[in-house]
């Protein structure tokens, strides 16, 4: 084995993933509250060009990953 400096090894030039370790897909946006991405996008991470990769991460501060509204609480529950 050729004596290649860890740091040139381990050197990559890819974008890390968004993931905040909150992974909960909203039932409405369809999105992940922790990162905004779709589960489309989560599962294809790995496979995607680092092209690809950053046009989804310019994208996340646009998406609104769940609705900051309330839902209606009692009001709605009564109006059913």
């Amino acid at each position: 084995m050729t004596d290649v400096p860890r740091s040139l090894v381990w050197n990559r030039e890819e974008i890390e993933s968004p993931c905040v370790q909150i992974c909960v897909i909203h039932p409405e946006t369809r999105l992940c509250t922790g990162c905004a991405r779709s589960i489309d996008e989560i599962g294809g991470w790995s496979r995607m060009s680092a092209d690809e990769r950053r046009i989804i991460m310019a994208e996340l501060p646009k998406r609104d990953a769940a609705p900051k509204g309330r839902r209606g609480g009692r009001a709605a529950r009564l109006k059913r």
